[in-house]
């Protein structure tokens, strides 16, 4: 079941579903994504790619952060998943894996129905459109390099977001007392940002907790992201069932590799959502980035050495902007934990 020596029956299996063995030699052709995903056998669950989805998973489950942008350079990377297989598998898988986080926040009361519904609005019809140019895009092997192309592209703008994000938090979080559940949404904004959510999605399969976040934020500046979170993952639901609807119905779907994500990510993602609160956030997100930015610079062309070379650039800033800055700023304002501040109450005029 695991060997790549013998041509067992779940090793021809394992070729069928379009990845490589985790052994490092191939288990069978790599299929294009377009071919019946189970009709010629018994459908494979890879365990490793169960452990692996169930450590992303977990991590997902505690930051609410990197789902989509590290399941799918996953499957690619370490499985040779094509990549259209792996974005729309990882978006069906998704469907089981995003309502687990959304009801903990629902039941928590910290979602904005409002301000859902009208993202919603603008963000399902868009991913159909998203996972229609996916299709559109092709099967062939230049095909896949442009979607990996696209892919690199979308990751390098989610790792940036979060970046972005970070450094709002850090220069306005005090001034980011607003309540969600007293923001007046914003209709025409809003719906746009649901729509450019929704492209992104369904052709990557990634932006739902990375960008769009970033995006309310700058357009509701009163409210911080610990408030959006909640209301991120419940518009991310319908917005993610309606992207692999789409890659249902244009087939790129594998089938086990979908199984062995679900088998492995749900159980994993409720229990870090149980463990959320307790999560050490600052030290998870940053590495969720590193690992997220990495990815896309080398889907967008990077050799590995020009990678190295930049990851390690990447590494040295960080290090050099904590010490000049996060740790002097901490060591002078240490009650900024949040859960030691007293904020003072905001009047409704002052959210819009």
């Amino acid at each position: 079941m695991f060997g790549t020596s013998a041509p067992s029956a779940s090793g021809v299996t394992a070729g069928r579903s379009g990845y490589h063995a985790p052994g490092g030699s191939m288990a069978g052709r790599e299929r294009p994504a377009g071919e019946a995903a189970g009709g010629q056998g018994v459908m494979h669950v890879d365990p490793y790619i169960v452990l692996a989805s169930a450590v992303i998973g977990f991590l997902v489950g505690m930051t609410g952060a990197g789902g989509g942008a590290l399941m799918t350079p996953m499957l690619i990377l370490l499985f040779g998943v094509t990549p259209s297989a792996a974005i729309s598998s990882d978006l069906v898988a998704a469907v089981v894996m995003r309502p687990i986080g959304a009801a903990v926040h629902l039941r928590r009361g910290t979602v904005n129905l409002r301000l859902v519904g009208w993202m919603v609005l603008g963000s399902v019809p868009l991913a159909f459109v998203g996972a229609y140019l996916l299709h559109l895009i092709g099967n062939s092997k230049a095909a896949q390099q442009k979607v990996e192309l696209a892919l690199g592209v979308a990751l390098l703008i989610g790792a940036s977001a979060m970046v972005l994000r970070y450094l709002l938090d850090r220069r306005t979080g005090s001034r980011r007392t607003g309540i969600v559940h007293a923001v007046v949404p914003r209709p025409l904004p809003t719906i746009a940002i649901g729509m450019i959510g929704g492209v992104v999605v369904g052709m990557t399969s990634v932006g739902s907790g990375s960008l769009m976040i970033v995006m309310l934020l700058f357009l509701y500046p009163l409210i911080g992201a610990s408030q959006l979170v909640g209301t991120d993952l419940t518009q991310a639901v319908p917005l993610t069932v309606a992207a692999a609807l789409g890659a249902l119905a244009f087939g790129h779907v594998e089938v086990g590799v979908t199984a062995s994500l679900i088998i492995g990510s749900v159980p994993a993602v409720l229990i870090g959502s149980l463990l959320s609160s307790s999560a050490p956030d600052r030290y998870i997100r940053p590495v969720i980035t590193f690992v997220i930015a990495a990815s896309g610079l080398k889907y967008v062309g990077l050799n590995t050495t020009a990678l190295g070379w930049t990851l390690c650039g990447m590494l040295f800033a960080a290090a050099a902007f904590w010490l000049a800055y996060v740790r002097p700023r901490a060591a002078v304002e240490p009650a900024e934990d949040p859960d030691l501040l007293v904020v003072p109450p905001v009047g409704p005029a002052g959210i819009d």
